[in-house]
């Protein structure tokens, strides 16, 4: 993990059902799941209401999902926002070419002012940033003074004043030498804040920044613009009553003036079947019936926006529409098509087609739009396409439900992306999965998925239930309510490909931490729900860093960090080794396998390469020396007590695999090196009513999460009264929304609190524990995917989002399934 990088219809559970209607008025989760997919493919709402904003790529950058429905003539909107109209007053990069005046060197002087003579200053064409595939003017430095004047004729012309700007990151902006807009962070892309157009003149005007980088990349782009009045009848918001999120389906409901309208969207990610979890088609089903006892004339109208398919809006588009297997079909890609051209984390893919499906026999309309004229084509009932190249197109489909009655009318339609190529591994190109051949064809998986859709929605209903039971049963109400949320955006933050040796690739994308693939101290916390659900995945997480090492590509005694930056896994990018953190997160996980297959085959096959690694453990492990660990964000670290643990209970791991493959000798042996360091380890961290932080400093604490898995794998190495005192004293450092992770800081990780948790001698405990995370999910001012590292007392994010990692919320689920043998 890189700090400086940058939840019924029929089916579900009565008791479900029950809990989220007595929600229905609160809020579920700080951001809903709607498609989810890949890291490529996932678009989420970030408000309690799905029609208060604009639907978001995880990035934050906009996916937009638009969403209104016709009711007798009546207009309403349940889902995001209609693209506003801007006209350029001041041209961006993407609108017009212009050029700037500029210099790294702090200025003397009033370097705001019209006046300003900025004569040695440096002229530069924009954007100016350091990413040499989207930039024109370089820029490597930290911090960089811009100048751009311009003339405006008639500022009361104007209707409303817009700054248009992406920068990156720390930002004072003036216009005319007055500060209107700052930022500590950063944009994703370009944006539009409101200013006065009072702070203009008539004539010559100046705009003057400051730009600093403090972290990660650098870019700068910046305009003015006016937002258009908007044009034609207005349109109603719908009345959202409630919205639950199960694993695979979030579920809406709205009033919709004398129509309720139920909305779901189902990704089905059912883990034990790769064929279909692979398949990158998501379903949105729209239910509706009257709600007054009369008939009622209704369509619905989905709009999706060519964006979906760019890394930046300013990249053209092409779009088509056309028929295939009984499907009409809009799709949409990149003019460029710059197939794995690109590795970063504040990425999104800008290759392959974004597709909206619909099957012919519900009589639906496509057509395709600017993103601003899509609306009003619903409203004027115009189905024709404007069109076919461009910018920000709305790929638009019209459903009709006829007459309406008491009886709900059921259609939906289908989104998919296809990657064509999704991951370069040591220099191969990888098809997505479900296209392991060549041979097959996205249309063709369109059509497997309409045809297949009553099957698949039975499937997931079936899977929703089973999973909530199974998390209320082992952790109750809160827990269940975690794992929800956790579920799909843990799968989402991978990709599944077939190696060419053949083997399965389940890599993950390092989401806003670095974007690196197959972080293995992220692969670490993720783990327990695919231990669960298919360990074939968790081998999946693996298999690529055995090849890294075997293949001799990484000659070093212990275990590499990643395997390069998303999509691109040709090497560890990633800065330095964390020696006792991978090799020690790669054996308890090739244990965790072994012991949930109950079969040595996979540990047998990389034993060479895990024996390498253990006596690393052995020599270096009792009392690390100065390195980082997971939580890498804190800072490098001596004599760490939870690391230690984790290099015994590593140890212990390799001694259970190796009597588990008969190797009674050295079982035997590494076992009493894992046992013997147990008092050595109590000893030194030992600081009365808990354990040190370090061994060297008894006034510090930490979490140590990693004693979870000697619960877990029955390791039995260490006694009770250690996870007693623990336990204890944790419950003392309890905040708001969560204990700290250590001494240091307010900060924590939720993921570790549900580890920690997990170990708790009783339930109560366990459940004091989860409580403040619940919290967190309902209450934190951080609206995105799931945070997992945020300030324990205010809950507000330090970083991070949209991580697999959550998918360690299953840790207590997991223990008790493999403990029921």
């Amino acid at each position: 993990m890189n700090y400086s990088t940058k939840l019924k219809f029929a089916g579900v559970l009565a008791c479900f059902f029950a809990f989220g209607q007595t929600q229905a008025q609160e809020r579920t989760a700080p951001s809903y799941p709607l498609i989810t997919h890949n890291p490529n493919f996932s678009i989420w709402s970030n408000t309690d209401k799905l029609q208060e904003s604009t639907t978001t790529h995880w990035t934050g950058s906009d996916h937009s999902l638009l969403g209104l429905i016709n009711v007798d003539g009546k207009i309403y909107r349940f889902m995001g926002k209609e693209e506003v109209r801007y006209s350029p007053v001041l041209g961006t990069s993407d609108e017009t070419p212009y050029s700037v005046k500029y210099t790294e060197t702090e200025p003397t002087g009033d370097w705001k002012a019209a006046s300003y003579a900025a004569a040695d200053w440096k002229q530069g064409a924009m954007p100016l940033g350091d990413n040499p595939s989207t930039v024109k003017t370089p820029w490597k430095g930290d911090n960089i003074w811009v100048r751009r004047t311009f003339t405006v004729a008639d500022p009361s012309a104007i209707n409303e004043l817009f700054l248009k700007i992406d920068h990156d990151d720390n930002i004072e902006l003036y216009l005319n030498g007055k500060e209107v807009y700052s930022k500590k962070g950063w944009t994703n892309t370009l944006q539009y804040f409101p200013i006065s157009k009072g702070d203009l003149k008539a004539g010559e005007n100046i705009i003057a920044i400051h730009l600093a980088n403090t972290a990660g990349g650098r870019f700068l782009d910046f305009g003015l613009a006016d937002k258009q009045k908007e044009k034609g009848a207005k349109v109603e918001l719908a009345k959202e009553n409630s919205v639950d999120v199960t694993a695979t389906q979030t579920l809406y409901n709205f009033t919709c003036g004398k129509v309720d309208l139920n909305l779901t969207f189902t990704s089905p990610l059912l883990l034990k079947d790769l064929s279909l979890m692979s398949r990158p088609v998501s379903y949105i089903t729209y239910s509706v019936k009257a709600n007054d006892g009369k008939s009622h004339a209704v369509k619905v109208f989905l709009g999706a926006s060519s964006d979906i398919a760019v890394f930046r809006p300013s990249q053209e588009v092409t779009a088509t529409k056309y028929s295939a297997n009984n499907l009409s079909i809009l799709k949409t890609g990149t003019v460029e098509q710059p197939i794995l051209q690109k590795g970063a984390d504040d990425m999104r893919i800008d290759w392959g087609y974004f597709y909206v499906a619909a099957p012919k026999t519900s009589g639906a309309r496509q057509f395709i739009t600017s993103g601003s004229g899509a609306a009003g084509a619903f409203q004027t009932g115009s189905t024709v396409s404007t069109a076919s190249k461009g910018k920000s197109l709305s790929l638009n489909t019209v459903i009709p439900f006829g007459t309406v009655g008491k009886t709900a009318v059921e259609r939906f339609v289908e989104l998919g992306y296809d990657e064509i190529y999704a991951i370069q591994y040591f220099g191969t190109n990888l098809r997505p999965w479900w296209n392991n051949s060549g041979k097959a064809t996205f249309d063709g998986q369109l059509s497997a998925a309409a045809t297949g859709y009553k099957t698949v929605m039975a499937q997931c209903a079936a899977f929703n239930k089973e999973i909530y039971a199974a998390a209320l049963k082992s952790g109750g109400k809160e827990y269940a309510h975690l794992c929800m949320l956790a579920y799909r955006q843990s799968i989402a933050a991978h990709n599944l490909v077939k190696s060419p040796k053949g083997e399965i690739l389940w890599l993950s994308k390092e989401n806003n931490s670095g974007g690196f693939i197959n972080t293995v101290d992220v692969t670490y916390p993720s783990a327990p729900l695919y231990l669960i659900y298919n360990p074939k995945l968790m081998q999946g997480m693996l298999n690529g860093i055995f090849y890294f090492s075997e293949s001799g590509k990484y000659p070093h005694p212990w275990a590499a960090h990643d395997l390069g930056t998303y999509p691109r896994a040709n090497g560890q990018t990633y800065g330095e080794p964390m020696p006792v953190e991978e090799s020690g997160n790669m054996i308890i996980l090739t244990a965790a396998i072994t012991k949930a297959q109950n079969d040595g085959a996979f540990a047998k096959l990389h034993w060479k390469t895990l024996s390498l690694w253990v006596d690393y453990l052995v020599k270096e492990g009792l009392d690390p020396k100065t390195q980082l660990c997971t939580d890498d964000f804190a800072g490098h670290l001596a004599r760490n007590a939870n690391l230690s643990v984790k290099a015994i209970v590593g140890i212990a791991c390799y001694a259970q695999m190796a009597e588990k493959l008969g190797m009674a000798d050295t079982a035997k042996k590494y076992r009493a090196i894992a046992e013997s360091m147990v008092p050595k380890w109590i000893g030194m961290a030992e600081a009365g009513d808990h354990y040190a932080l370090t061994f060297d400093n008894k006034d510090t604490w930490s979490q140590k999460y990693n004693l979870v898995w000697d619960k877990v794998l029955n390791l039995n190495l260490f006694p009770q009264k250690v996870y007693d005192t623990e336990t204890k004293y944790y419950l003392t450092k309890n905040n708001k929304f969560g204990i700290p992770l250590d001494s240091r800081k307010a900060y924590t990780k939720n993921d570790w609190i549900l580890w920690t948790a997990a170990f708790a001698p009783t339930q109560a405990e366990f459940e004091a524990l989860v409580k403040p995370v619940y919290r967190h999910s309902i209450e934190t001012e951080s609206r995105v995917p799931l945070n997992d590292f945020y300030d324990s007392n205010t809950g507000i994010r330090d970083n991070f989002k949209a991580r697999s990692v959550v998918g360690g919320f299953y840790m207590k689920l997991l223990s008790d399934r493999l403990n029921m043998r």
